[in-house]
C-alpha cells in the first residue's frame, strides 16, 4: 500500500517513475505497520512466555546461563524460528558467573547484608580476606568521578570513594576511583530508589563497587565533614561457563541497511525470569514469526537473543566487539538497534530510552540516528494517545555495546527496581511512592508468568511491531539513505491491441521532448493507481558513519 511516509519524498499524483538499475526486476514488498501490529498479539506472545515458564519449572526454577534451563530456552527459540522459515545461528562464547558468598557493609551506623538496598554491582571484584575495616571516605572534585582528572589533587589512597551515578558508566567510575588509589567505591543513585548496576564483564582492574540509594548517598555526603568510616566485606565465587547468543535474520531486505532487534534470553539463578526478560524475548520472537509471513522486505531485519546479560551484558558485548574486530562493515551496516528488556512489568511504566537526553544525561556520546529511533517509538505512542516517559541510557542493558560503538539505538522498558512515583502512577495506573517499584518481583523466584501485566505487554507489543515494520520499510530519518521508489504488486497490464499514440497525460508526465527515454534500464513508468514502497540506494562510504 502507499504509506504516508512517501508524502515527504516529492511524489506527484500523476505518473510515477520508479526503480533503479542494479536492484533487479523483482518487486520489493512493503510491510503495513498496522497489519503487523494486528498480528503480533498478547495471546501469541503469551504462548512463548508459557513455554519459557514450563522450561524453568522443569529445570530447577530458572533459565540462567550454564544451566539446562538456558539450553532448553535456546532450543525453544530455535525451533519456533525454524518453523517460521528462519535459519537461526548460535554464536558461542564464554562468560564468567559471579556468586556473592559473603557481603556486609557498615555505614552511617547501620550494618546490612545482601538483602538490603546496598547492592554489590554485577562484575565487581571482591575485598581481600578480612574485608575493609573502618576506612575513611572521600569524594572526587566532581561528584560523578568519571576520570582521573576528576580525582586530581584528592588523596584517595586506601579510602573508600563516594561518587554519584551519571555522566559515565559504572565501570568508568570504578576504574577512575581505582586509579586514584581507592580501596572500594560506593556509587549512589541520581534518582529515587536503589541502584542495582553492572560494571560489565569482570576485569581485575575494578575495585569492590556497591550501589546505594539516592537518599543514603545524600546523607553520606552531608556527613563527610564529620569523618565517618565504612567497613565492607565482599567475597565471591566466579566460574567460567560456555554459553551462546542466537541470531536470525530475514532472508529478504537490504543487508547493507539492517534493522536489529535484541532481547536477553537468560534469567538470574534466583527465578524463571518471565518478565526479566522472557517478556522481551517472547515479544521479538512473535514479531519475527509474524514478519516472516509479511512478504519481501525493503530492509533486512535481524533478531538477537542475548546470553549472559545478567552477568554483565556479556553476550551483546561479545557480538558487537566481534563485529568491530572482524567485520566492521557489517557493524556499520546496522541502521539502528532496538532493545527490549522487561516489557511487561506488573506495576508498569511505559518508557523509551532517552536518546535526546531530554531527561537523563547518557554515559557516552549518543550515536547519530538514536534520536530519530527514539522518536519512532514516541511518535507511535503519541499517535495512539499513550502516555510515555524517558528512561536513561544507564549501561544496564544490551544497547550499551551498540551505542559505545557508534550504532544508533533506542528501545522500550516498563521498569524494574527503580522507584515508581506518584506522578507516574497517575499517568499509567497502579501505585507509586517511596519504596514502590514497577516490578516488586524483580530478580526473584516470583518473576513467573503471573508477574506479567497483559496491558503493558499489549502496549509494548504494538509499539514493537509497528516500529519494526516502519523501519523495515524506511530508515531515512535515522541514517538519511536516499529513498528509491519501487513497485509493489503492480496491477496487471492488459495486452495492447495496437500501438496507441501518446496521450495528453503521458506527454504531461514525460515532457514533449520524451525525457523518459534518457532513464536507465530498469526504470518503470507506472500508472497512478500503482502501490509503492520505499527502498534505499546504497551510499558511497567515505570512512565516516552514514549521516
Amino acid at each position: 500500500m502507499l504509506h504516508r511516509r512517501l508524502a515527504g519524498f516529492g511524489i506527484g499524483t500523476g505518473v510515477v517513475v520508479a526503480g533503479v538499475a542494479g536492484f533487479g526486476s523483482s518487486a520489493a514488498f512493503a510491510v503495513d505497520p498496522d497489519d503487523l501490529e494486528s498480528r503480533v498479539t498478547v495471546a501469541g506472545i503469551t504462548t512463548h512466555l508459557q513455554a519459557l515458564q514450563d522450561i524453568a519449572d522443569a529445570n530447577g526454577g530458572n533459565r540462567a546461563i550454564g544451566t539446562p534451563g538456558y539450553e532448553a530456552s535456546g532450543q525453544y527459540i530455535e525451533s519456533v524460528l525454524t518453523a517460521a522459515g528462519y535459519t537461526p545461528v548460535r554464536q558461542p562464547f564464554q562468560a564468567t558467573t559471579q556468586t556473592i558468598d559473603d557481603f556486609s557493609i557498615t555505614l552511617l551506623g547501620t550494618t546490612t547484608g545482601p538483602e538490603g538496598d546496598r547492592i554489590p554491582m554485577e562484575g565487581t571484584t571482591e575485598t581481600a580476606v578480612g574485608g575493609i575495616v573502618d576506612a575513611e571516605m572521600v569524594v572526587p572534585a566532581t561528584a560523578t568521578g568519571c576520570t582521573t582528572e576528576e580525582w586530581g589533587g584528592v588523596v584517595a589512597t586506601a579510602k573508600v570513594a563516594v561518587v554519584s551515578r551519571g555522566a559515565c558508566s559504572f565501570a568508568e567510575k570504578s576504574l577512575a576511583a581505582a586509579g586514584a588509589g581507592a580501596a572500594a567505591v560506593l556509587i549512589y543513585n541520581n534518582e529515587p530508589g536503589p541502584l542495582n548496576g553492572t560494571l560489565g564483564e569482570q576485569v581485575p582492574e575494578y575495585i569492590p563497587s556497591v550501589g546505594l540509594t539516592q537518599e543514603e548517598g545524600a546523607a553520606l555526603v552531608a556527613a563527610l565533614p564529620g569523618n565517618p568510616t565504612v567497613s565492607l566485606t565482599l567475597q565471591e565465587t566466579t566460574t567460567t561457563v560456555d554459553t551462546f547468543n542466537i541470531i536470525a535474520e530475514t532472508p529478504t531486505g537490504r543487508d547493507d541497511n539492517t534493522v536489529m532487534l535484541g532481547a536477553h534470553l537468560d534469567s538470574v539463578p534466583e527465578g524463571p525470569g518471565i518478565n526479566d526478560n522472557g517478556s522481551g524475548s517472547a515479544a521479538i520472537l512473535e514479531t519475527a514469526v509474524q514478519l516472516a509471513a509479511s512478504g519481501d522486505l525493503n530492509n533486512q531485519v535481524r533478531f538477537a537473543w542475548w546470553g549472559a546479560e545478567e552477568v554483565g551484558l556479556v553476550g551483546s558485548t561479545y557480538y558487537v566487539d566481534d563485529l568491530a574486530a572482524n567485520d566492521p562493515d557489517e557493524l556499520d551496516e546496522i541502521a539502528t538497534y532496538l532493545n527490549f528488556d522487561m516489557v511487561a512489568s506488573p506495576n508498569y511504566v511505559i518508557s523509551v530510552y532517552d536518546a535526546d537526553q531530554s531527561t537523563y544525561e547518557a554515559p557516552v556520546e549518543v550515536p547519530e540516528g538514536s534520536i530519530a529511533t527514539e522518536k519512532a517509538f514516541t511518535d507511535y505512542f503519541d499517535a495512539i494517545g499513550q502516555p510515555w516517559i524517558d528512561t536513561a541510557f544507564d549501561a544496564r542493558s544490551d544497547y550499551d555495546a551498540f551505542i559505545a560503538n557508534d550504532v544508533a539505538a533506542s528501545g522500550l522498558f516498563t521498569g524494574a527496581d527503580d522507584e515508581k512515583t506518584v506522578d507516574q502512577a497517575a499517568l499509567f495506573g497502579g501505585t507509586g511512592g517511596p519504596g514502590i517499584t514497577p516490578d516488586p518481583n524483580y530478580h526473584s523466584a516470583a518473576d513467573g508468568i503471573a508477574n506479567v501485566n497483559a496491558d503493558a505487554l499489549g502496549i509494548m507489543a504494538g509499539a514493537i511491531a509497528s516500529v519494526t515494520a516502519s523501519l523495515a520499510n524506511d530508515t531515512t530519518a535515522i541514517n538519511q539513505y536516499p529513498p528509491v521508489v519501487v513497485p509493489v504488486d503492480p496491477a496487471p497490464v492488459p495486452e495492447p491491441v495496437a500501438e496507441p499514440a501518446a496521450t495528453g497525460s503521458q506527454l504531461a508526465a514525460t515532457g514533449a521532448d520524451g525525457a523518459l527515454s534518457a532513464l536507465p534500464v530498469g526504470v518503470l513508468l507506472l500508472g497512478a493507481g500503482t502501490v509503492l514502497a520505499v527502498l534505499r540506494m546504497r551510499t558511497v562510504r567515505t570512512g565516516a558513519r552514514r549521516g
